[in-house]
């Protein structure tokens, strides 16, 4: 049976250079995963350039850009063409949070769950995999690529992150790749990384999520009404999952002239990806996993509290 890496170089064997995308505002797993392909296509022969769509938000992705040199570029700032081969990396063709206007899609590489699109000549959707960073190490793995330590870290990152340092959705595939990567980080700058994910200046939202949020019955929802960039508010939704007594976490706000939100769910019986999408039917679109899901609204002004509130505790009942 030919590995997947393998697979992957095959379908790319008349590129001579591709363009990685990343989901639209890219979390860290994303990142880590689009720089460790693209230092896997190098070492095979192919180049590539990482693109995003929306923006490169708050910490630890800033730390990640700047100490690893990791260069992204937006969409905008590429003149593709049609003919332009693009790998989707942490998102998948057909996706809401995915803008894929121009180009051909030669591959996905994802692991969450969703359709998958029938006109894509190269799959690799591992939807029990915790990460995508543990699909683009176990390339790097079975190929016998030598790993930098910043492409060591920035998948170890990739890994921590999505899997919550391996207290949610983890397949042994995640564990067996963290170990495969740990004696080749710089296990110092990925501490630090890891630790240090919020500003001085993000702590005011912390305040007023305290202040405002409600809890009822295991469940707790927050509406920032100012801008919270998406990867704070997931930081704020594990903050509020680890209180004893809440089971499930429903926070949004607004963001580049959206609302978003973040989902959390400990309890298995309220799959957090059913319920974001549920609940958003008609008014945005959202997905993920049965223990981590985000969504998005794009015209705020549909967007009501109490009734969507209303909602999501409908759906936990």
């Amino acid at each position: 049976m030919r590995a997947k890496s393998q697979e992957l170089l095959d379908s790319l064997a008349d590129e001579t250079s591709v363009f990685i995308q990343t989901h639209d505002f890219p979390d860290p797993d994303a990142v880590a995963a689009a720089f460790g392909l693209q230092y896997f296509l190098k070492e095979k022969g192919t180049a590539s350039t990482i693109l995003y769509e929306g923006e490169l938000q708050t910490n630890p992705i800033g730390r990640m850009v700047k100490d690893l040199g990791i260069v992204m570029q937006k969409t905008g700032e590429i003149n593709l063409k049609k003919k332009d081969g693009i790998i989707l990396i942490d998102g998948c063709k057909g996706n809401e949070n995915v803008t894929n206007d121009t180009g051909k899609v030669l591959a996905v590489i994802d692991h969450h769950l969703g359709k998958e699109p029938a006109d894509v000549p190269f799959l690799d959707i591992r939807s029990d995999y915790g990460a995508s960073s543990t699909i683009i190490s176990h390339y790097l793995k079975e190929s016998g690529v030598v790993l930098t330590p910043y492409v060591a870290t920035a998948l170890s990152i990739g890994i921590h992150v999505d899997t919550g340092s391996l207290r949610r959705r983890v397949h042994l595939k995640d564990i067996e790749m963290l170990s495969f990567l740990q004696d080749k980080s710089d296990n110092n700058l990925l501490g630090s990384i890891l630790r240090n994910n919020v500003c001085q200046e993000d702590l005011h939202i912390y305040k007023k999520a305290l202040k405002n949020v409600k809890i009822s019955d295991r469940f707790a929802f927050y509406y920032h009404p100012g801008e919270c960039a998406q990867n704070l508010l997931g930081i704020l939704a594990d903050f509020f999952l680890s209180v004893k007594e809440i089971n499930f976490v429903v926070l949004c706000a607004q963001s580049n002239g959206k609302i978003i939100f973040s989902v959390r769910s400990e309890n298995p019986e309220w799959n957090a990806a059913f319920i974001i999408k549920s609940v958003l039917r008609g008014l945005g679109a959202g997905g993920g996993h049965q223990d981590m899901a985000g969504g998005a609204i794009k015209d705020p002004s549909s967007f009501n509290e109490k009734e969507l509130y209303e909602k999501f505790l409908n759906h936990i009942d």
